[in-house]
């Protein structure tokens, strides 16, 4: 099945059943790794999806993705790195940083760091400390927000694990 008929039959179908449960559809692929077909869909909520959020979902899309040729169903949270790849993604993110990988070198790099100015006409901006990049969407393999963990944070977390 082509990333095109999986965006037309298989992703309207998750996305009613995702607002049924209260949930956001975040992306729906079918990738190859190995010799495996693995359908995976991302969903998410504003409070952070847990394990019964996946396993309910999971239960309940079973049936509607019946028809596709896979090996494994994996229903899971995007996570906090996950890649920008619609509109609204880039406009939640404006503002923060974010990491560009290219498909080609620019000047001899495939990778940018700046912040997000936002998406417009097919183009994203960046504001980096030598100016303002551009780079056409066609061009992006993949655009994530940079994720920075301070060692106070780790500490924090590690407190409130033992305390429990």
């Amino acid at each position: 099945m082509a990333q095109s008929d999986l965006s037309r039959t298989v992703e309207p179908a998750c996305q009613r059943l995702a607002q049924e449960l209260g949930l956001e559809l975040v992306d729906v692929e079918l990738v190859r790794e190995g010799a495996n077909r693995y359908l995976r869909i991302y969903i998410s909520k504003p409070d952070g999806i847990d394990l019964d959020d996946c396993e309910k979902y999971h239960r309940s899309v079973m049936p509607l993705v019946e028809h596709v040729d896979y090996d494994f169903l994996e229903v899971c949270s995007p996570g906090l790195d996950r890649p920008l790849k619609k509109q609204k993604d880039y406009d939640a993110n404006v503002g923060n940083q974010v990491e560009i990988h290219l498909y080609k070198p620019v000047n001899r790099c495939r990778r940018f760091e700046g912040e997000l100015l936002g998406l417009e006409d097919g183009v994203v901006s960046i504001s980096t400390a030598v100016g303002d990049m551009h780079f056409a969407l066609k061009d992006i393999s993949v655009c994530k927000p940079v994720v920075v963990v301070t060692e106070e944070e780790l500490v924090q977390d590690v407190e409130g694990e033992t305390s429990k």
